[in-house]
């Protein structure tokens, strides 16, 4: 099965010279749960590598971003009629944190900045079965209007729409269940008083460190997610 991770991170460098790129993540994420999928990693918003073609992927990954919805990156545009495109041939889609406000807002929903701010740390969320489970998160923006066909599966206080399933192969977090504590305790030292409060950056980094988050959150779930979504039709 050919998955298709869309980097829509910038990594401006000497900033983030060594931290793992956000594909990369992904890639250390969730390869060990689905070992035979085969996995293309397009770098969109660094280097701008072009969307890849409906016709080259059975399934769609995207990933965390900088920037918002509201944004207007060249690639957006693009991204939101492939993302549509995929949509109607029904090949499964799995979006991280902006890929979750993205995914949400091109299919009729909406998102938007949060009246609070950045959230950056570890925060809990609560599943439909009420499960709760903690999830690291940086983010300003959430889903705000729930799409058509879309069901709430997990929520925070904060953030009452933070995992969507749709009605569609469609499904999206807006945690990141790729990060792990060496990458963003890296993150957040180079980015204290930079593009980070300091007070900010000093409270998720205990909240990181005090806090364990399972390393495997999701792969398996989204794993099997692709596997039950993927068409062998010729």
């Amino acid at each position: 099965m050919k998955i298709a991770i869309l980097d829509l991170t910038r990594h401006p460098e000497p900033l983030l010279t060594g931290l793992r790129r956000a594909s990369h993540q992904i890639l250390d994420w969730l390869a060990p749960a689905f070992k035979e999928a085969d996995f293309t990693i397009y770098d969109i918003a660094e280097t701008g590598e072009p969307l890849p073609a409906l016709a080259a992927f059975d399934g769609l990954i995207l990933s965390g971003s900088e920037l918002g919805v509201y944004d207007d990156a060249a690639w957006m545009s693009p991204l939101r009629a492939l993302l549509t495109s995929t949509k109607q041939v029904r090949k499964p889609i799995f979006g991280i944190c902006f890929g979750h406000q993205i995914m949400a807002d091109t299919f009729g929903g909406k998102a938007e900045k949060a009246e609070g701010g950045n959230v950056i740390g570890v925060r809990d969320f609560t599943d439909d079965q009420g499960r709760s489970f903690p999830a690291y998160v940086w983010h300003q923006d959430q889903v705000t209007e729930l799409p058509p066909g879309a069901s709430v599966v997990a929520m925070a206080s904060y953030c009452p729409m933070a995992v969507l399933r749709y009605d569609f192969p469609a499904f999206s977090v807006q945690y990141h269940p790729e990060f792990n504590p060496p990458f963003i305790t890296g993150l957040l030292t180079r980015g204290r008083d930079h593009f980070v409060d300091g007070k900010l950056a000093d409270a998720a980094w205990h909240e990181v460190l005090e806090q364990p988050v399972n390393e495997h959150l999701n792969s398996h779930q989204v794993a099997a997610f692709f596997r039950d979504n993927h068409s062998y039709e010729a």
